[in-house]
């Protein structure tokens, strides 16, 4: 039984996306994300969510720590950093290697830090 007091409102996500449930560009789960200058010197003229998204990955993040650490949708996540990206508020490198499998080391380190959080 809920008592009515949910603290995160089921509209806010698609709030904050601007309606769109899919990003602009496919980022990976792993995609390596950290702040630019430009985000660094943004300042308040940012939505609250962009402002934290540049605090966190004032250290580089990976995608699935900022979906987690904002406690958001990883899709909604993924919109967002899109966004971002455009914006040059962040830069993303996205995983990858010469014969296109994924970075086991990275995959590796992101399933550590997931298991910290």
């Amino acid at each position: 039984m809920s008592s009515g007091q949910d603290s995160s409102p089921l509209v806010r996500p698609y709030a904050m996306t601007g309606g769109r449930t899919r990003a602009r560009y496919q980022l990976a789960i792993e995609a390596l994300v950290t702040t630019t200058p430009q985000g660094r010197n943004a300042g308040y003229g940012l939505m609250p969510e962009h402002q934290r998204i540049c605090e966190l990955c004032i250290e580089i993040k990976s995608l699935a720590e900022i979906a987690a650490l904002m406690r958001m949708p990883l899709g909604v996540a993924r919109v967002m950093v899109g966004d971002m990206a455009e914006s040059g508020l962040i830069a993303v490198q996205q995983p990858g290697s010469a014969e296109g499998k994924p970075d086991l080391a990275l995959l590796e380190r992101v399933l550590l830090g997931l298991r910290n959080l």
